[in-house]
Protein backbone atom coordinates (compact mmCIF):
# COMPACT_ATOMS: atom_id res chain seq x y z
CA UNK A 1 0.00 0.00 0.00
CA UNK A 2 1.44 3.36 -1.03
CA UNK A 3 1.41 6.42 1.23
CA UNK A 4 -1.18 8.08 -1.03
CA UNK A 5 -3.76 5.26 -0.91
CA UNK A 6 -5.48 6.45 2.28
CA UNK A 7 -5.76 10.16 1.35
CA UNK A 8 -6.81 9.14 -2.17
CA UNK A 9 -9.61 6.99 -0.76
CA UNK A 10 -10.72 9.77 1.62
CA UNK A 11 -10.70 12.32 -1.21
CA UNK A 12 -12.76 9.93 -3.37
CA UNK A 13 -15.41 9.86 -0.63
CA UNK A 14 -15.44 13.68 -0.54
CA UNK A 15 -15.85 13.83 -4.33
CA UNK A 16 -18.66 11.25 -4.15
CA UNK A 17 -20.37 13.32 -1.45
CA UNK A 18 -20.06 16.66 -3.25
CA UNK A 19 -21.29 15.14 -6.51
CA UNK A 20 -24.71 14.78 -4.88
CA UNK A 21 -26.97 17.73 -5.67
CA UNK A 22 -28.77 17.07 -2.38
CA UNK A 23 -25.50 17.36 -0.43
CA UNK A 24 -24.62 20.69 -2.06
CA UNK A 25 -28.14 21.92 -1.30
CA UNK A 26 -27.79 21.04 2.39
CA UNK A 27 -24.36 22.70 2.61
CA UNK A 28 -25.92 25.85 1.14
CA UNK A 29 -28.77 25.45 3.63
CA UNK A 30 -26.29 25.43 6.50
CA UNK A 31 -24.76 28.65 5.14
CA UNK A 32 -28.23 30.19 4.74
CA UNK A 33 -29.40 29.48 8.28
CA UNK A 34 -26.01 30.19 9.79
CA UNK A 35 -26.23 33.63 8.19
CA UNK A 36 -29.79 34.05 9.48
CA UNK A 37 -28.54 33.29 13.00
CA UNK A 38 -25.72 35.82 12.69
CA UNK A 39 -27.91 38.57 11.19
CA UNK A 40 -30.77 38.12 13.71
CA UNK A 41 -33.02 39.75 11.10
CA UNK A 42 -30.94 42.92 10.94
CA UNK A 43 -29.75 44.43 7.62
CA UNK A 44 -26.14 43.77 6.74
CA UNK A 45 -23.78 41.31 5.08
CA UNK A 46 -25.13 38.27 6.94
CA UNK A 47 -28.72 39.02 5.90
CA UNK A 48 -27.61 39.51 2.29
CA UNK A 49 -25.89 36.10 2.38
CA UNK A 50 -29.05 34.58 3.87
CA UNK A 51 -31.29 35.96 1.11
CA UNK A 52 -28.95 35.23 -1.79
CA UNK A 53 -28.26 31.67 -0.60
CA UNK A 54 -31.97 31.05 -0.09
CA UNK A 55 -32.66 32.12 -3.68
CA UNK A 56 -29.75 30.05 -5.04
CA UNK A 57 -31.01 26.93 -3.23
CA UNK A 58 -34.31 27.11 -5.08
CA UNK A 59 -32.47 26.33 -8.31
CA UNK A 60 -31.17 23.08 -6.77
CA UNK A 61 -34.77 22.11 -6.02
CA UNK A 62 -36.21 22.65 -9.52
CA UNK A 63 -38.37 19.62 -10.45
CA UNK A 64 -37.43 17.94 -7.16
CA UNK A 65 -41.15 17.59 -6.40
CA UNK A 66 -41.11 14.58 -8.76
CA UNK A 67 -39.22 12.56 -6.10
CA UNK A 68 -42.04 12.77 -3.56
CA UNK A 69 -44.65 12.44 -6.29
CA UNK A 70 -43.03 9.11 -7.12
CA UNK A 71 -43.09 8.19 -3.43
CA UNK A 72 -46.77 9.10 -3.30
CA UNK A 73 -47.75 6.63 -6.02
CA UNK A 74 -45.27 3.91 -4.96
CA UNK A 75 -46.69 0.78 -3.27
CA UNK A 76 -46.78 0.71 0.53
CA UNK A 77 -44.31 -1.73 2.19
CA UNK A 78 -46.02 -4.91 3.35
CA UNK A 79 -46.99 -4.97 7.02
CA UNK A 80 -47.15 -1.19 7.43
CA UNK A 81 -50.15 -0.19 9.60
CA UNK A 82 -52.82 1.86 7.82
CA UNK A 83 -52.38 5.02 9.98
CA UNK A 84 -48.62 5.09 9.27
CA UNK A 85 -49.29 4.44 5.57
CA UNK A 86 -51.70 7.37 5.39
CA UNK A 87 -49.30 9.64 7.26
CA UNK A 88 -46.46 8.63 4.96
CA UNK A 89 -48.49 9.34 1.83
CA UNK A 90 -49.67 12.66 3.33
CA UNK A 91 -46.04 13.59 3.93
CA UNK A 92 -45.17 12.81 0.30
CA UNK A 93 -48.14 14.82 -1.00
CA UNK A 94 -47.39 17.84 1.21
CA UNK A 95 -43.65 17.84 0.49
CA UNK A 96 -44.25 17.47 -3.23
CA UNK A 97 -46.69 20.40 -3.11
CA UNK A 98 -44.15 22.50 -1.18
CA UNK A 99 -41.42 21.83 -3.73
CA UNK A 100 -43.79 22.43 -6.65
CA UNK A 101 -44.97 25.80 -5.29
CA UNK A 102 -41.38 26.72 -4.41
CA UNK A 103 -40.60 26.89 -8.12
CA UNK A 104 -43.13 29.72 -8.51
CA UNK A 105 -41.62 31.45 -5.49
CA UNK A 106 -38.26 31.32 -7.27
CA UNK A 107 -39.84 32.86 -10.38
CA UNK A 108 -41.19 35.72 -8.28
CA UNK A 109 -38.08 36.29 -6.17
CA UNK A 110 -35.81 36.24 -9.22
CA UNK A 111 -37.92 38.91 -10.96
CA UNK A 112 -39.29 36.72 -13.75
CA UNK A 113 -42.79 36.85 -12.25
CA UNK A 114 -43.69 40.42 -11.30
CA UNK A 115 -46.64 39.99 -8.90
CA UNK A 116 -45.07 40.32 -5.42
CA UNK A 117 -48.33 39.84 -3.50
CA UNK A 118 -49.10 36.51 -5.18
CA UNK A 119 -45.48 35.42 -4.79
CA UNK A 120 -45.63 36.08 -1.04
CA UNK A 121 -48.95 34.21 -0.80
CA UNK A 122 -47.56 31.19 -2.66
CA UNK A 123 -44.46 31.28 -0.44
CA UNK A 124 -46.66 31.25 2.67
CA UNK A 125 -48.78 28.33 1.40
CA UNK A 126 -45.66 26.37 0.47
CA UNK A 127 -44.17 26.88 3.95
CA UNK A 128 -47.38 25.65 5.57
CA UNK A 129 -47.12 22.54 3.37
CA UNK A 130 -43.52 22.02 4.49
CA UNK A 131 -44.42 22.45 8.17
CA UNK A 132 -47.33 20.01 7.80
CA UNK A 133 -45.07 17.48 6.06
CA UNK A 134 -42.60 17.78 8.96
CA UNK A 135 -45.44 17.06 11.40
CA UNK A 136 -46.40 13.97 9.38
CA UNK A 137 -42.75 12.87 9.28
CA UNK A 138 -42.48 13.24 13.07
CA UNK A 139 -45.61 11.12 13.61
CA UNK A 140 -44.40 8.46 11.16
CA UNK A 141 -41.01 8.25 12.88
CA UNK A 142 -42.64 7.98 16.32
CA UNK A 143 -44.83 5.14 15.05
CA UNK A 144 -41.94 3.34 13.35
CA UNK A 145 -39.75 3.71 16.45
CA UNK A 146 -42.51 2.09 18.49
CA UNK A 147 -42.72 -0.82 16.04
CA UNK A 148 -38.95 -1.21 16.03
CA UNK A 149 -38.79 -1.17 19.81
CA UNK A 150 -41.34 -4.00 20.06
CA UNK A 151 -39.49 -5.96 17.37
CA UNK A 152 -36.13 -5.54 19.11
CA UNK A 153 -37.52 -6.66 22.48
CA UNK A 154 -39.03 -9.73 20.82
CA UNK A 155 -35.69 -10.53 19.17
CA UNK A 156 -33.89 -10.12 22.52
CA UNK A 157 -36.15 -12.77 24.06
CA UNK A 158 -35.48 -15.12 21.15
CA UNK A 159 -31.72 -14.68 21.47
CA UNK A 160 -31.93 -15.41 25.23
CA UNK A 161 -28.43 -15.74 26.66
CA UNK A 162 -26.50 -15.07 23.45
CA UNK A 163 -24.85 -11.70 22.87
CA UNK A 164 -27.44 -9.59 21.08
CA UNK A 165 -24.91 -7.12 19.68
CA UNK A 166 -23.22 -9.97 17.80
CA UNK A 167 -26.47 -10.82 16.02
CA UNK A 168 -26.56 -9.24 12.55
CA UNK A 169 -30.35 -8.81 12.55
CA UNK A 170 -30.31 -7.07 15.93
CA UNK A 171 -27.49 -4.76 14.86
CA UNK A 172 -29.43 -3.81 11.71
CA UNK A 173 -32.54 -3.03 13.77
CA UNK A 174 -30.48 -1.05 16.26
CA UNK A 175 -28.91 1.01 13.47
CA UNK A 176 -32.36 1.59 11.96
CA UNK A 177 -33.62 2.73 15.37
CA UNK A 178 -30.77 5.24 15.68
CA UNK A 179 -31.35 6.55 12.14
CA UNK A 180 -35.06 7.02 12.77
CA UNK A 181 -34.40 8.74 16.11
CA UNK A 182 -32.16 11.23 14.33
CA UNK A 183 -34.81 11.72 11.61
CA UNK A 184 -37.41 12.40 14.32
CA UNK A 185 -35.20 15.04 15.96
CA UNK A 186 -34.63 16.70 12.59
CA UNK A 187 -38.33 16.70 11.65
CA UNK A 188 -39.33 18.14 15.04
CA UNK A 189 -36.74 20.90 14.73
CA UNK A 190 -37.88 21.65 11.17
CA UNK A 191 -41.37 22.34 12.53
CA UNK A 192 -39.82 25.12 14.63
CA UNK A 193 -37.91 26.43 11.59
CA UNK A 194 -41.10 26.55 9.51
CA UNK A 195 -42.96 28.30 12.33
CA UNK A 196 -40.14 30.85 12.48
CA UNK A 197 -40.21 31.50 8.74
CA UNK A 198 -43.99 31.92 8.90
CA UNK A 199 -43.61 34.21 11.94
CA UNK A 200 -46.25 32.27 13.89
CA UNK A 201 -44.61 33.15 17.20
CA UNK A 202 -42.25 36.05 16.41
CA UNK A 203 -41.43 36.84 20.06
CA UNK A 204 -40.38 33.28 20.91
CA UNK A 205 -39.15 32.04 17.52
CA UNK A 206 -37.15 35.03 16.31
CA UNK A 207 -34.71 34.98 13.35
CA UNK A 208 -31.85 33.93 15.64
CA UNK A 209 -33.77 30.93 16.98
CA UNK A 210 -34.92 30.04 13.45
CA UNK A 211 -31.33 30.28 12.21
CA UNK A 212 -29.97 28.12 15.05
CA UNK A 213 -32.55 25.37 14.51
CA UNK A 214 -32.18 25.54 10.74
CA UNK A 215 -28.39 25.32 10.99
CA UNK A 216 -28.67 22.29 13.29
CA UNK A 217 -31.08 20.45 10.97
CA UNK A 218 -28.84 21.28 8.01
CA UNK A 219 -25.89 19.63 9.75
CA UNK A 220 -28.05 16.58 10.49
CA UNK A 221 -29.03 16.41 6.81
CA UNK A 222 -25.37 16.69 5.77
CA UNK A 223 -24.52 13.83 8.15
CA UNK A 224 -27.38 11.67 6.83
CA UNK A 225 -26.06 12.08 3.28
CA UNK A 226 -22.53 10.94 4.12
CA UNK A 227 -21.49 7.99 1.91
CA UNK A 228 -20.76 4.73 3.71
CA UNK A 229 -17.13 3.80 3.87
CA UNK A 230 -16.16 0.64 1.98
CA UNK A 231 -15.35 -2.30 4.23
CA UNK A 232 -11.64 -3.06 4.39
CA UNK A 233 -10.69 -6.39 2.90
CA UNK A 234 -8.83 -8.81 5.18
CA UNK A 235 -6.68 -11.58 3.84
Amino acid sequence: MSALDVPRAELALVVLYLNKAEARDKICRAIQYGSKFLSDGQPGTAQNVDKSTSLARKVFRLFKFVNDLHGLISPIPAGTPLPLSLLGKSKNALLSTFLFLDQFVWLGRSGIYKNKEKTDLIAKISLYCWMSSSVCTSLVEIGELGRLSVSMKKLEKELKGSEKHENEQYRAKSQNYNDRSLALIKAAMDIVVAAGLLQLAPKKINPRVTGAFGFATSLISCYQLLPSRPKSKTS
